[in-house]
């Protein structure tokens, strides 16, 4: 069962991510300035201040930063417990916030390598969003 989570809006910050989320690709803000990589997706540099931002493509891997296991949570997410909710490092720098899908939730670990995937979003009426960005496991 996927995960009900509202996902973020595009907007002129952030389209280009969204761009790439509807053909399965990470694409990501990075300073022209001082090389940083950014996430969350916007157009101002949250490490030097610079506006000069341009858009690639990331390769979508990462490792498990830190992770926990939801057993029990009210509301909503009660249906799919349990589920791993984790911060997940990319190979490019940035830690994103995130779930890890298609798995197990008692057998990830910290370290562990993932890529990124893509779920349809939906609302409470049933229409769909954006895609949202989850990680699953490569290898443990």
């Amino acid at each position: 069962m996927k995960l009900p989570a509202k996902a973020a809006q595009p907007n002129s910050e952030n389209l280009p991510f969204f761009e790439g989320a509807e053909k399965g690709d990470l694409v990501l803000p990075r300073c022209d300035d001082c090389d940083f990589v950014i996430w969350f997706p916007r157009e101002i540099c949250p490490e030097c201040g610079s506006q000069k931002v341009s858009w690639f493509k990331a390769s979508g891997k990462g490792s498990i930063y830190s992770s926990t296991v939801t057993r029990r949570i009210p509301g909503g997410w009660s249906k799919v417990t349990p589920f791993v909710l984790a911060y997940v490092e990319l190979d490019e720098g940035p830690r994103v916030m995130t779930n890890i899908v298609e798995c197990d939730p008692e057998h990830v670990s910290i370290g562990d390598r993932v890529e990124a995937v893509f779920e349809e979003a939906t609302n409470r009426d049933g229409e769909s969003g954006p895609p949202l960005l989850r990680f699953r496991v490569t290898e443990s």
